[in-house]
């Protein structure tokens, strides 16, 4: 999937890049030739230490905001809009929250968290930078596994992929006419904060039970198809969620 840094030139928002597979795509487009934005939440030092890694070689910018917030991702999008000026050519839309609960311990406000952060800012965040995106830019969404397939006490969290995975198709259609290409990629288990149980000897014999390839799979597993979705090569893919879970529930 080298996309052989034909990202040259190009600007791209990284939502949730303090860490995880936000860092590992921002590291990977910054690969590929990108000027990267980097946002993040509430980690801040890790933050400025990737934007200050990625400056070595090449372009990058800090942008913060609280996504949670109603206002988070129209503020986000005004930060953008200052550093980038008319034109922006990726967004990808990863920064997400989870939770592993039964249905009879998810709270009202679990939930609405989890729809705020996962669907709503998403929803806002292209609504906003719209007016920036022209033929030739696509936007891409972090879907997951658990959008089409039952595993663990993840149903609200579920759901909130399974709304971005028709956003995907919604956006795509809306936007065709101007050349923007919309799509997901969604990830099975992958080593990170948020999957956190896969380091226990239980958790990662659970994830290789339900994976047709037999490893715990890292954020640069996922962060180099979005690269791949994000250049020219996958210039013809459009309103899709490309999964990539090593073969999870099969």
């Amino acid at each position: 999937m080298s996309t052989s840094g034909n990202l040259s030139g190009k600007t791209a928002l990284v939502t949730g890049a303090s860490r995880g597979i936000g860092a590992a795509t921002a590291r990977a487009l910054a690969k590929e030739g990108a000027h990267v934005i980097v946002h993040y939440g509430n980690s801040a030092k890790d933050a400025e230490a990737l934007v200050a890694e990625l400056r070595k070689t090449g372009r990058a910018d800090l942008a913060s905001a609280d996504l949670e917030a109603p206002d988070g991702a129209h503020k986000l999008a005004e930060q953008v809009r200052k550093i980038v000026g008319a034109r922006l050519d990726i967004v990808v839309a990863n920064a997400g929250v989870a939770k592993m609960a039964p249905l009879e311990d998810t709270t009202v406000a679990d939930f609405d968290r989890l729809y705020a952060v996962n669907v709503r800012a998403p929803f806002f965040l292209v609504q906003q930078l719209l007016p920036l995106l022209g033929a030739g830019s696509n936007i891409i969404f972090t879907s997951s596994v658990v959008a089409r397939a039952a595993v663990g006490n993840l149903a609200a969290y579920a759901g909130t992929k399974g709304a971005i995975d028709t956003l995907v198709k919604q956006f795509a259609a809306a936007f065709g006419e101007r050349g923007i290409r919309v799509n997901a990629v969604a990830p099975g288990v992958i080593e990170t904060d948020m999957s956190s149980f896969a380091k226990s000897d239980e958790g990662k014999a659970f994830t290789l039970s339900m994976q047709a390839l037999k490893r715990i799979g890292q954020p640069n597993d996922i962060a180099d198809v979005i690269a791949f979705v994000a250049s020219d090569a996958a210039r013809w893919i459009t309103g899709v969620t490309l999964e990539a879970s090593g073969g999870s529930k099969l």
